[in-house]
């Protein structure tokens, strides 16, 4: 089905459901926190936390949550009913509206309770109870220092990832890698009656990088939000908004050199943070909307020609190997040898300077088919890294391929929201969207504030760029994936007009 098909279904399911009444009446908030952290998987580094924030203006009721945990559904403990259950939990207890409750993962890959569902409608009902009047501001920080973008420009013109599952291209291969957003969305709360309540930021970049103990951890959304909380203090609460991170990693993701830390990377985009929330002045007044709604997005029909292709390219890789005299401990110090005198590497210079002047080639020949056999050990090399790469991929494409199959439609049902909280906008996507994607709303968006968040009410796994996702190198975003490349325009347009009439 082409594109502009499903663009015409975006638009006939939307609905608009304001949270306000379109004046900026006073805006009450209420904040709370739990510890979801499961202590009895192993050790534990630092807490993980499922955090709410309620917002209510006039009669309208919005409860924003987040939560320390891989994805809202399909991964780790968080169940696909998980969504489901949390607002029927509210709208019996709280009269809060389904299509007004925002759950927003963290992609963190701790280890949470497993009624972490209670918790999460247990927290909102303490913030119902905690509503203050506040007043609102808005502003953007900046960090460049913890991220990089994972997908790699290959010579040849294909792209790969950086992924711990298996090893990169070689560094001649790669020319380029894709962007990323240094931008912190930043929402400030204050109460009338003094102090900071609650602050909401947004950023986008992969929480994997984990701590050196290898214990539990929130990664360094946990740090970030320690260090803003702690800042300032009177019991203030952070809330992570992961943003657009599908390509994103933590900076240095694949150092094997010194110990990874999370904490370091929170530490700086806490700090960065903080220097912009500085800056921020709260108003009197905010004002709140939301427009929610669902979209269908078209699944991936080639993932069987994707799969064909992959195998063709296994095979053809297999194929390529090369027979060698060498094994792993005859290479090592041959290499070794014949690096340190690529002139002399069988013997002292000497002996090759007294057998010149007789005639005898013997050194030499055995230096030439040294030199082949180690050659051809390391094609071989480079030819098993590519076949550890493409057997993940395919089976990534295998399962996708069999998920659309067995669900026999050829659209996924996507839930999205827009949201309006004074000058703060936020847009949202249930599933991994590309930085890019991100970049391309804020550039279309009227209001100078707006951030997107994915890994919001549902997961679709992987949400690549149509490019991305067209990829003939294949990578984990675009096999991990059950969309077809359309969705990214449909989704961003669908985006861009909700953004244009908020």
């Amino acid at each position: 089905m082409k594109s502009t098909t499903f663009i015409l279904i975006l638009f006939a399911v939307f609905c608009l459901f304001p949270a306000g009444t379109g004046h900026a009446a006073q805006v009450f908030a209420g904040v709370a926190k739990a510890d979801i952290t499961d202590y009895a998987a192993g050790p534990v580094n630092d807490p993980l936390y499922v955090k709410a924030l309620v917002l209510k203006e006039d009669t309208a009721t919005v409860a924003l949550i987040t939560v320390d945990a891989v994805a809202i559904g399909e991964l780790g403990r968080i169940g696909n009913s998980f969504l489901a259950n949390v607002r029927a939990q509210l709208q019996r207890d709280l009269a809060i509206p389904a299509s007004n409750v925002l759950i927003n993962a963290s992609h963190c890959h701790g280890v949470i309770r497993t009624d972490t569902a209670t918790l999460a409608a247990q927290t909102v009902a303490e913030a119902c109870r905690n509503l203050v009047p506040v007043s609102i501001g808005a502003g953007v920080g900046r960090e460049s220092r913890i991220m990089e973008n994972r997908r790699l420009k290959l010579r040849n013109g294909a792209e790969a990832d950086v992924r711990r599952a298996y090893a990169l291209p070689p560094d001649e291969d790669v020319v380029a890698s894709g962007p990323v957003d240094p931008d912190i969305g930043l929402l400030r709360i204050d109460r009338k009656n003094g102090g900071t309540l609650a602050v909401v930021y947004t950023f986008a970049c992969h929480p994997i990088m984990g701590v050196p103990g290898g214990g539990n951890t929130a990664d360094f959304p946990g740090f970030a939000s320690k260090v803003i909380e702690e800042n300032f203090g009177d019991g203030a609460i952070a809330l992570f908004l992961q943003g657009c991170a599908g390509d994103v990693n933590p900076a240095s993701y694949k150092a094997v050199y010194s110990p990874r830390n999370a904490e370091t990377l929170g530490n700086l985009l806490g700090l960065s943070a903080m220097r912009a929330l500085k800056k921020i002045e709260p108003r009197e007044k905010g004002g709140l909307k939301l427009v929610t709604g669902v979209v269908a997005l078209p699944r991936g029909t080639d993932l069987k020609q994707r799969i064909s292709r992959l195998e063709a390219e296994q095979t053809r890789l297999v194929q390529s190997l090369n027979g060698t005299s060498l094994n792993l401990k005859a290479f090592i110090p041959l290499y070794v040898q014949y690096a340190l005198s690529s002139n002399y590497p069988a013997y002292y210079s000497y002996r090759y300077l007294q057998d010149e002047p007789q005639g005898r080639e013997e050194l030499k020949k055995l230096d030439a088919g040294n030199r082949a056999d180690i050659e051809r050990y390391i094609q071989n090399v480079h030819v098993m890294e590519q076949l550890t790469r493409l057997q993940e991929n395919l089976r990534l494409l295998k399962m996708h391929h069999a998920q659309n199959e067995a669900s026999g439609e050829k659209t996924v049902a996507a839930e999205i929201a827009v949201l309006k909280i004074g000058d703060f906008v936020l847009t949202t996507f249930p599933g991994e969207p590309s930085v890019e994607v991100g970049l391309n709303i804020k550039r279309r968006s009227p209001h100078p504030l707006t951030f997107t968040a994915g890994y919001c009410n549902g997961y679709l796994y992987y949400a690549p760029t149509a490019k991305q996702r067209n990829n003939t190198g294949f990578a984990q975003e675009d096999c991990d994936c059950i969309l077809a490349p359309e969705w990214q325009k449909a989704y961003e347009e669908k985006a861009a007009a909700i953004l244009k009439k908020l």
